[in-house]
């Protein structure tokens, strides 16, 4: 059994770059089975840039599944955005999940933007002044959601999406004072209390690719900036020792690595 999972996030479509992916995503569903956009699918949150994102990713043969990030969120108008992208057929996740039937088995994706705080001995706490206690409690929130979406999920392949990481590993090359802007350590521990084959994120546009959570689940940074191709595909099974990883570049050229 392989499920093959394409990721991409942080596109920042509007006006101006709409129909760059297209080329490669036209052959995407000859790669995967399903695609996942971890979030910053547009540039400021509108309604019309949500369109350039429904016109990019939709229709491509393979279900889409999406978390939103910071970025959809600026103008307030993420209903708009979630209407239109599911107008598309692309299904948003915040809290939630689904299942998916893919020919190698059954998929599940539990998704949320998530929030920052920091990570292990350097991160904000639930004290003090009313608005540090209500950022520590968005974060917190946003992983209590994750987690009980992915103990919630019955699938034989099992996969955490969010917008912001999980973990420090995957924000290396970013600088060290932003970090808590740009993740949690508590979505990793909803990630670990699962039996996740992997987790996706984006974000971090300086930051490294590869990472892992405290119980060991194998972490993946697919904003654009970093994979610099259309998308990642990373092969998912039973018999896997590790993620088998391959990438479509917008130039259809295959590239492979473990």
């Amino acid at each position: 059994m392989v499920i093959r999972i394409a990721a991409v996030g942080d596109v920042h479509l509007d006006e101006d770059v709409v129909g760059r992916f297209r080329p490669a995503l036209e052959e995407l569903s000859g790669h995967a089975d399903a695609l996942l956009l971890a979030g910053d699918l547009t540039r400021h949150g509108t309604e019309s840039e949500a369109r350039c994102v429904a016109r990019e990713f939709g229709g491509l043969g393979v279900p889409v599944v999406t978390v939103l990030g910071n970025h959809d969120h600026q103008c307030d108008q993420a209903p708009q955005v979630v209407r239109t992208l599911e107008d598309a057929g692309i299904t948003v996740l915040e809290g939630d999940g689904i299942v998916l039937d893919c020919a190698g088995g059954r998929l599940g994706v539990a998704g949320v933007k998530g929030f920052g705080g920091g990570f292990a001995g350097r991160c904000a706490s639930d004290f003090g002044e009313p608005e540090m206690k209500a950022f520590v409690r968005t974060t917190t929130d946003s992983a209590d959601a994750l987690g009980a979406a992915l103990r919630s999920l019955d699938c034989d392949v099992l996969v955490a999406l969010t917008h912001y990481s999980p973990v420090p590993d995957t924000l290396a090359g970013e600088p060290l004072e932003i970090y808590p802007f740009l993740g949690s350590y508590q979505l990793g521990q909803a990630i670990d209390s699962a039996p996740t084959a992997l987790a996706l994120h984006g974000h971090a546009h300086h930051g490294t690719e590869r990472g892992a959570t405290p119980g060991g689940v194998r972490v993946r940074n697919v904003a654009h900036p970093v994979i610099k191709q259309a998308y990642s595909v990373f092969h998912l099974g039973d018999h896997l020792d590790q993620a088998q990883v391959s990438g479509v570049g917008a130039s259809g050229i295959q590239q492979s690595w473990s």
